[in-house]
């Protein structure tokens, strides 16, 4: 696909500057573009590139400029265009949902071999996958993509639009919103982690009868597993956005709009709260609550509740300005 600067700045509300027929059909990070390619710059490190760049469209968040560098028009017949937005990078990802949807339209009809149970309606707009299985009393919703080798268990239900890539399983009585987006190898609905030593010290296994349900707008990426409950539901509250290899055990709540980071793993029964960011491999102890709008650090520990709003790190997790002068400490101390 191809835009010109003027068609990128109507569709994105921007002030347009520079050559206003500047045509792109690639991206490409600034210090790499070619006239052909769209950038943007949301960092002042990535300014002094401005004055070099052969992109033929950059995006530019407005507060690192505006009132500090001069643009020329936007009549220029040569040369690149500029475009002023409020968050360009927001602004990036806004056209990049364009070209992905023309690149990948949503897939319609049923491949064979696959299995689908008697019974199950499978919607007009609806797409199954080559080797995809669909058990009894499965409910699909409009347009959803279940692609090859997907499992799909008895009575799971599965919202409008919803896509299951290739190797996804999702346990019985299981749900799962609308417009979800779930990667290869995810698995929903494994067995929690409940085992209990008899008289005799012989692990013997709880049955884990609950399920999970999974809110709208979720995206789930690669080989993520998330436990069913053992009793009741473990929940992904809507728009949560969970990253590949992460780990959510059973009863566990995740918030709306929370983050969770590449392997993470959360411990049973633990309440993760609204608009939280897990970074990579935190890890949380079990029957915890995390209040809303938390942010852990790479690494940190969470073993017990959090009550307080803010920025933790280390382990045990505490306020991050006092780990990163702790830190400073431990480097002098190692230095006698």
């Amino acid at each position: 696909m191809e835009f010109s600067a003027q068609q990128i700045a109507a569709l994105l509300g921007g002030a347009l500057y520079g050559n206003s027929h500047a045509l792109v059909s690639d991206v490409a990070p600034i210090e790499q573009a070619q006239p052909q390619h769209l950038t943007f710059v949301t960092e002042e490190k990535y300014l002094p590139f401005l004055a070099s760049t052969q992109a033929g469209v950059v995006l530019i968040t407005r507060s690192l400029v505006e009132g500090k560098m001069n643009f020329p028009d936007g009549e220029g017949k040569a040369g690149g265009a500029f475009i002023l937005v409020d968050n360009a990078r927001a602004a990036m990802g806004q056209l990049l949902q364009i070209v992905s949807k023309a690149m990948n339209p949503p897939k319609q009809g049923i491949e064979q071999p696959s299995f689908v149970a008697d019974g199950v309606t499978i919607p007009e707009d609806a797409y199954i996958g080559a080797f995809a299985y669909i058990g009894k009393n499965v409910q699909l919703g409009k347009g959803v993509q279940i692609y090859p080798n997907v499992y799909i268990g008895d009575n799971v239900r599965i919202g409008d639009h919803t896509i299951l890539y290739a190797g996804v399983k999702v346990y019985a009585r299981c749900v799962i919103g609308a417009e979800c987006v779930l990667h290869a190898g995810v698995v929903v609905g494994s067995d929690g982690f409940g085992f209990e030593p008899d008289a005799q010290g012989v692990n013997q296994k709880i049955p884990q009868i609950g399920n999970v349900i999974i809110e709208d707008d979720v995206e789930i990426g690669a080989n993520t597993t998330i436990d069913r409950a053992m009793m009741g539901s473990t929940i992904i509250r809507k728009n949560a956005k969970i990253d590949n290899l992460v780990q959510i055990a059973h009863n566990v709540e995740v918030g709306e709009s929370t983050f969770l980071c590449a392997q993470v793993g959360i411990a049973g029964s633990t309440k993760v709260g609204k608009h939280c960011i897990l970074a990579g491999q935190v890890g949380a102890a079990g029957h915890i609550e995390i209040t809303d709008n938390c942010i852990f650090g790479a690494q940190t520990g969470i073993p017990g509740n959090i009550r307080k709003p803010g920025q933790y790190m280390g382990y045990p997790a505490i306020d991050a300005a006092t780990w990163r002068r702790a830190v400073v400490r431990f480097k002098q101390s190692g230095q006698h």
